[in-house]
């Protein structure tokens, strides 16, 4: 997969140079600052390119001559925003994802609350926007940014996006459907068969016919040499399959398959595209969200080259309300988000999770994220002080009394610690946050809808397609078969059961037929062969 610089059809903002206003360069700490709060400024006077969170506060008082930085090149290390509701979270990845575009890099901003869309527009000036800006010696710009907008299989607002059923593969589908070893091995069982014999499992109802079919007095024998595919399991199988539709899977699944590469695009003025894909639709539905994740990550995992550690990440992701990611996973759902994050990094893909408390994500998960940025905690229940001295424990030894502090915290202020350019963590630094230069607040829907068709990915991905796959072949060979046998003469239908054996099958006609003798003759071609699938179970594809 390779980057693309092409211009969006999403809304665009002013043009480029003018975001940089917002990130001024950093201005030496004044040798009167407190002692602690020089050791803080130390650790954060980066001399490399930068994202400005903010200027340091220290008793309670706003030091905008500390301000309180990302390094760039440690955005692929993977991070973590967290904070109760209503303090900010969601205005603090909006303005590291400015910020990110400013400086080319693309951005993937899960909306699930659908107030992430104004990331396109110039913000609004108002008395509190210029006080903050004061405050923290930002030279803030209303400012909107080059964006693209996606919607789950067209569910909401959005380009849709798709996948089909081949791409995601029996180990991710598995995963997702919640089935256990045995039935897990069965259904890569059916993909192995429908790849070998040319049938192009694109959505839903091409897995259930394949399934059926094998399970069926005709192709009961064609697994037969290799394990089988037993009634039961095969129930169970479709049984899931029904109750995932029933989530709105039906619709995600088809062609055409979204390309993720149109992820790594920049926009003419050089900034990167900030692509938001709209989940409030289907909020009610993480298992949907879960599922569209795990084959993002391991498609982009499967087509990225190793880049190791580099100048600037190629995509940095955005997820909200992470909570919903890990409620209710499996281990092997969690173990493949674990392993993912972990290798991803190396293919100069940065992922940031958003949500209340870190103890939402798995420790394994936590364990990966570098770059913190904590929000205000509340402590009104037992619960709660539970969670905040969890919290705490998180973080390196500091200067503050965290456990006050993060309770007492303002809306737009948050607790931070990152990976300095050597990778190491910084010192904890409370800081007051800068205000984003986009709007802060959901888009228009026409001018939203109107952006979305204006786009030239529009006419590629908004009407899905319904071609001959699994489900119409075998459909068309059964009525063949069906239609041969009711041709049959009285005299003939009468004769012997030794004869009435030696007429082909539906199997044998489809085996034997010109169609699968010239499909096994295609090599080089993803039809007629064994799809080659990764530790994932995704089946890699050949752009």
């Amino acid at each position: 997969m390779s980057e693309r610089e092409t211009a969006p059809g999403g809304v665009t903002g002013a043009p480029a140079g003018t975001a940089d206003r917002s990130m001024p360069e950093a201005k030496p700490a004044s040798a009167a600052l407190p002692r602690p709060a020089l050791e803080i400024a130390s650790g954060y006077a980066f001399t490399g390119p930068a994202l400005d969170l903010g200027a340091l506060l220290w008793d309670g008082v706003c030091l905008p001559d500390v301000q309180v930085r990302i390094p760039l090149p440690m955005l692929n290390r993977h991070g973590l925003v967290a904070g109760a509701t209503g303090t900010g979270k969601t205005k603090t990845l909006q303005l590291i994802a400015e910020q990110l575009s400013a400086q080319g890099v693309p951005v993937f901003l899960a909306d699930i609350k659908g107030d992430v869309s104004g990331v396109a527009a110039p913000g609004a000036a108002s008395e509190k926007v210029q006080a903050r800006a004061a405050d923290v010696h930002q030279q803030w710009a209303a400012t909107g940014f080059p964006a693209e907008f996606y919607a789950l299989g067209g569910i909401g607002h959005g380009i849709p996006v798709r996948a089909t059923v081949t791409s995601f593969g029996p180990v991710l589908l598995s995963k997702v459907l919640q089935l256990n070893q045995t039935q897990e091995q069965s259904l890569g069982l059916v993909f192995h068969y429908a790849d070998q014999k040319g049938l192009e499992l694109v959505d839903l109802k091409d897995l259930r016919a394949v399934v059926a079919f094998l399970t069926s007095d005709e192709g009961k024998s064609e697994l037969k040499g290799i394990g089988g595919l037993s009634t039961a399991t095969a129930g169970v199988i479709l049984r899931s399959l029904t109750a995932f539709e029933a989530q709105g899977m039906a619709d995600f699944f088809g062609e055409p398959e979204f390309d993720t590469g149109e992820l790594l695009r920049t926009a003419d003025d050089g900034r990167g595209l900030v692509s938001v894909l709209e989940l409030a639709a289907v909020q009610d539905r993480p298992q949907l969200f879960s599922t569209f994740l795990m084959w993002l990550l391991a498609d982009l995992f499967h087509d990225l080259p190793e880049v190791g550690d580099v100048d600037r990440p190629k995509l940095v992701f955005f997820f909200d309300e992470a909570h919903l990611l890990f409620n209710g996973a499996s281990k092997a759902f969690l173990d493949s988000i674990t392993q993912t994050v972990r290798l991803i990094r190396s293919k100069g893909v940065g992922v940031f999770f958003v949500t209340q408390t870190p103890k939402d994500v798995p420790a394994d998960v936590l364990a990966q994220l570098g770059n913190r940025v904590q929000h205000a905690l509340r402590a009104f229940t037992p619960d709660d002080q539970k969670a905040l001295k969890a919290t705490v424990k998180t973080f390196p030894h500091s200067a503050y009394d965290l456990e006050e502090l993060l309770t007492g915290l303002g809306t737009g202020e948050a607790v931070v610690t990152v990976l300095s350019e050597k990778g190491a963590p910084t010192p904890v630094a409370a800081t007051r946050l800068r205000a984003p230069e986009s709007l802060m607040g959901p888009v228009d829907a026409g001018v939203l809808d109107s952006a979305v068709r204006a786009s030239p990915l529009y006419g590629r991905y908004a009407q899905a397609v319904d071609r001959e796959s699994a489900y119409e072949k075998l459909e068309k060979l059964s009525s063949r078969g069906a239609a041969s046998r009711g041709a049959k003469g009285p005299d003939e239908m009468k004769a012997p059961t030794k004869k009435a054996k030696e007429d082909p099958s539906v199997v044998e006609q489809v085996v034997g037929s010109g169609m699968f003798k010239s499909l096994a003759r295609s090599v080089g071609t993803q039809i007629g062969r064994e799809i080659t699938r990764s530790l994932f179970g995704t089946a890699r594809r050949r752009r």
